[in-house]
């Protein structure tokens, strides 16, 4: 099998711009996937700050619409996890568990996971109240009373955007102390609607087909009680994916991959776009700018490698 121009790890919205760009150049293109388009979009209920919908659009047709577009123009997509990446006689060699591909270059758009809760019913009802994204779901909330989860720098961030829509926000934090800068907890704690919990976890999310409540645990008693609530929203952290390719590139402390100018990593022919780049903005529109940036690279290093 002849090597690929161009390999794209990772099918969100930076991969699948990446692959409309290089497909539209005339390379070779692969996009692997190991779950489904659009990433983490795809969860989302209703996209409404993407540029050209001014109704909103569902994650999962965006995520569709740009996918058929890659393909449109010569994308080919797999449907695999990648489990490893290595440079053998001049070619990358990507490592899934089906089949092993070459590449003349590869681009990294593998994104980040939100930290999960691992509690009953979360996933259940992620996208109907349970929520990792204030921006993509916070007008969904208007006039509702919602929980915050987390005591860091996102935490407080969303949660003081949420109260933009919500009639309450309550913090619940595991700690009696937030962990966020000073300037942000002074803005959250001058902010009326928001209250606290304190050294409280929540133990689980009840509600068949949307959030109705949840059941919070002390940590200092590990006693439970109910808590009514419209949503969830859980901001304790991102965890990137590289956890098949750490030792392939350079990484940050965070584990997110380094990138100097036009996205390139510590290795020359591999670029890197969206979430798992240290130092991106998290957002739909972002993301796909950047898989755009990075394919043209990706081009320009395989005319003059």
């Amino acid at each position: 099998m002849a090597p690929y121009d161009v390999v794209i790890i990772g099918g969100g919205g930076s991969g699948l711009t990446a692959a409309l760009y290089a497909s539209r150049a005339k390379l070779s293109t692969l996009l692997l996937e190991k779950l489904v388009p659009g990433g983490q979009i795809a969860l989302t209920d209703v996209v409404e700050n993407y540029p050209g919908f001014p109704e909103g659009i569902t994650g999962g047709e965006i995520s569709k619409r740009m996918e058929d577009q890659a393909k449109r123009y010569g994308t080919e997509v797999v449907y695999a996890e990648v489990r490893s990446i290595a440079k053998k006689d001049g070619l990358f060699e990507v490592v899934t568990g089906q089949t092993n591909f070459a590449a003349r270059s590869i681009i990294l758009a593998c994104g980040a996971s939100f930290r999960t809760l691992g509690v009953p019913r979360e996933k259940e009802l992620t996208g109907r109240g349970v929520s990792y994204c204030a921006t993509c779901d916070g007008a969904f909330f208007k006039e509702k009373e919602i929980i915050v989860v987390g005591g860091g720098d996102s935490a407080m961030q969303e949660g003081i955007f949420l109260t933009r829509f919500a009639k309450k926000v309550t913090v619940v934090h595991r700690r009696n102390k937030l962990r966020a800068s000073p300037i942000l907890q002074d803005r959250a704690r001058q902010n009326l609607k928001i209250d606290y919990i304190w050294d409280t976890v929540v133990d689980r999310i009840e509600g068949e087909k949307k959030v109705e409540g949840v059941v919070l645990k002390s940590m200092k008693n590990d006693q439970t009680q109910p808590y009514r609530t419209d949503g969830v929203f859980v901001f304790i952290g991102h965890e990137p994916n590289t956890g098949f390719f750490k030792n392939f590139v350079a990484l940050d402390d965070h584990g997110y991959v380094k990138t100097g100018p036009s996205l390139v990593t510590s290795v020359p022919g591999v670029f890197a776009a969206g979430e798992i780049r240290a130092g991106a903005v998290k957002q739909l529109v972002s993301a796909c700018g950047e898989g755009c940036e990075a394919a043209l690279a990706a081009q320009a290093y395989l005319e003059n490698p």
